[in-house]
């Protein structure tokens, strides 16, 4: 049998498409293993299992990590994700720290998330905000299924709700913060297989221009947020102008956010 570091720097070869080749591997191997990274680290002469290979082949056609393990970390959360939900990524943590921020020392005591997914802005603000109730809301089925098994999980089942809807329609409020990382995409924008082939389309694409849904949400927005509350949405890295006037011309005040990389990622709204 092959050993770790073996096994390691042969998968790796075979993931010439990802930056984070090494790292891809690395989870594979761990997830194969059942443990830890971190512990698999500490000890790379361990013999590998053969369940790892089926799995290599998995990333080699570009499937995403967290589809194969099942798993992807977000915020101070370890969240269930998998074929029909987005992928939680690490620039829509930003955020979470946006809403944090404007709320700190106030937690809100109602949050709307809409697009939830598999619960992912939802779910990370309830675990900072622990006298806060939450609904998150999603048009698929399938994501809403991971959202409602991640609130379990993650001990939050008591206080997340979710709907499957479309948007804010038959929504009421107010709620005092809404979240939402709606699609932003152009049809016309090249993605690469990873996201293009495995991930919701419903979920990555909004119209040639990627603004379509943030047209739908502005005035939706505005009506469903209680005074003094604050909207929290993400954006694409060059839709700031734009968003920000769709959202000025609904009366919000509008506030840039950047992500751990300088790029316009989010706008605080209120």
């Amino acid at each position: 049998m092959t050993d770790a570091r073996t096994a390691l720097a042969q998968a790796a070869e075979r993931f010439t498409f990802s930056p984070t080749a090494r790292l891809d591997a690395e989870l594979l191997l761990a997830h194969a293993l059942g443990i830890e990274r971190n512990a698999l680290l500490l000890d790379l002469t361990r013999r590998v299992p053969d369940s790892f290979w089926p799995l290599v082949e998995r990333r080699a056609r570009q499937e995403p990590i967290a589809y194969i393990t099942g798993t992807r970390g977000f915020w101070t959360l370890d969240l269930m994700v998998g074929p029909g939900a987005l992928v939680p990524r690490v620039d829509s943590e930003t955020l979470v720290d946006a809403a944090l921020r404007h709320f700190r020392g106030r937690p809100p005591a109602t949050l709307l998330d809409l697009g939830t997914g598999p619960g992912t802005l939802l779910l990370a603000l309830l675990d900072e905000w622990r006298g806060t109730k939450g609904l998150g809301v999603d048009r698929s089925p399938q994501a809403l299924q991971y959202a409602v098994a991640n609130a379990a999980a993650c001990g939050l089942a008591d206080r997340a709700r979710f709907v499957c809807g479309n948007w804010a329609a038959a929504l009421s409020g107010p709620f005092d913060c809404i979240v939402t990382n709606p699609p932003y995409i152009g049809t016309v924008e090249p993605l690469s297989p990873e996201v293009r082939d495995y991930e919701p389309g419903t979920a990555l694409f909004a119209g040639p221009d990627g603004l379509d849904d943030y047209r739908l949400l502005a005035p939706e927005l505005r009506r469903l947020l209680a005074p003094g509350g604050a909207v929290v949405v993400e954006i694409g890295h060059e839709q700031a102008e734009a968003v920000t006037a769709l959202l000025a011309d609904q009366g919000f005040a509008v506030t840039l956010h950047r992500d751990l990389g300088g790029r316009p990622r989010a706008l605080l709204a209120h």
